[in-house]
């Protein structure tokens, strides 16, 4: 009989824990300087609106980024576009934590947010291709990978944080720069070099009528996503103020966690049963409901620490969702090369991420603590619209019966295989 056991996913080669763990030190950037927001404005003197830039220049340009990154990795190849991420992660990583006014920091987030974009566009490709005894268990390490990047730099963040508002960026850099030095030693047998792709095919991908429909819609849910995660630290720590409760970096990082581990474990496992169960529009006209209610409450009992801290984890569980559930649906509305498709609609994606911090401090300012959620509950209804008004371009979608690399491929915010 042949032999139908199935490879241990601990059998992996040294180089897929290497890229392995340089994926979560990846993604724990997004959520890293959460906790520390407080206490850089305090440090720097700086506004609650200049530090929550530090999202802005992150996700600016690695928006940015992404439209270009197909071009990149196809031409030089994905070992030498993923090291080039790494290595630019930990230089302005570094630079961020030696920064004396929050301008250098917005500016050197930048450069993080490039590294990011290379790196996580070839991350999957770099596992895969070096991973033995099937790809199924190399995917499941790697979507493990994101789930924990996600849910431990808010941690992480709020531990440093304690010390310093530069530990949490020196850290990273640590971390970054020994995963850097292991994918060189242990990386030998890269993946095939993708196929060369235009310079301008990110772009020119927008003309898709049905790509177009899902990336304005993200576009949207992304402004609400991270009007949450960027804001919420600020009426978070004035509420605990009022209440007489010591709130600081720690505090925050724990309930950023607690967020952090909700979401990943909602992308990884319930979207795909939800998704097959009961379609993917239904799912996302479902998950953008509950969240726009959880903004509302937010945005009514933004002076309660209760409400805020217990909405913020909940949310997570409805942000996991529609972030793999989204990407599903591009997957499948277009028939366009899958790492074009993807990393252009990231790209749209993570441009709501990067307005949604640059002009909440305004808003706040103008119309009071809860006024920005209001805004986020107000672009979740214009990303159902959207939704709802393109449906025709969508009507092809099928429930999908995805393979394990695929739905990590759809997990991924921008993979280019």
């Amino acid at each position: 009989m042949p032999d139908t056991k199935q490879p241990s996913i601990l059998r992996q080669p040294t180089a897929v824990w290497a890229i392995a763990f340089a994926c979560a030190v990846s993604f724990m950037g997004i959520g890293l300087v959460d906790p520390i927001l407080p206490a850089i404005s305090e440090g720097l003197r700086a506004t609650p609106s200049q530090t929550m830039l530090l999202f802005t220049s992150y996700l600016l340009i690695t928006a940015v980024a992404m439209f270009f990154s197909g071009f990149i990795s196809s031409r030089v190849g994905v070992k030498r576009t993923l090291i080039g991420g790494l290595a630019l992660i930990v230089v302005f990583a570094g630079l961020a934590g030696a920064s004396d006014t929050v301008g250098q920091i917005i500016g050197f987030r930048a450069g993080w947010g490039l590294g990011n974009a290379l790196f996580i566009s070839t991350a999957l490709a770099a596992i895969v291709g070096a991973a033995s005894g099937g790809s199924r268990q190399a995917v499941i390490l790697y979507e493990a990978a994101l789930g924990i990047g996600m849910a431990v730099g808010p941690l992480l963040g709020g531990a440093l944080g304690e010390a310093s508002w530069r530990g949490p960026f020196f850290g990273t850099a640590a971390l970054m720069a020994i995963a850097l030095a292991a994918i060189v030693v242990l990386l030998r047998g890269p993946a095939a070099k993708p196929e060369p792709v235009p310079f301008t095919a990110g772009l020119s991908a927008l003309r898709d009528r049905a790509l177009r429909t899902l990336a304005v819609t993200a576009l949207f849910y992304n402004y609400a996503f991270f009007t949450l995660l960027a804001y919420t630290p600020y009426p978070l720590e004035a509420a605990a103020a009022k209440a007489g409760m010591d709130f600081g970096a720690h505090e925050l990082g724990l309930v950023f966690f607690g967020w952090g581990a909700a979401l990943a474990v909602t992308s990884v496992f319930a979207a795909p049963v939800l998704t097959r169960r009961f379609g993917l529009l239904p799912v996302l006209y479902s998950m953008f409901g509950l969240l726009a209610v959880g903004l509302a409450v937010m945005g009514i009992g933004v002076d309660s620490v209760s409400v805020l801290v217990v909405v913020v984890i909940a949310a997570g569980l409805f942000l996991g969702v529609p972030n793999t559930a989204l990407t599903e649906t591009v997957m499948e509305a277009t028939d366009l090369p899958r790492g074009v498709a993807s990393s252009t609609y990231s790209g749209v994606r993570f441009l709501g991420g990067a307005i949604a911090p640059a002009v909440s401090g305004s808003i706040a300012g103008a119309w009071g603590d809860g006024a920005p959620y209001w805004f986020g509950v107000a672009a979740l209804a214009v990303s159902i619209a959207v939704l709802a008004f393109g449906k025709r371009t969508l009507a092809h979608l099928t429930r999908p019966e995805n393979t394990p690399v695929a739905e990590a491929q759809l997990i991924t915010v921008g993979d280019e295989v």
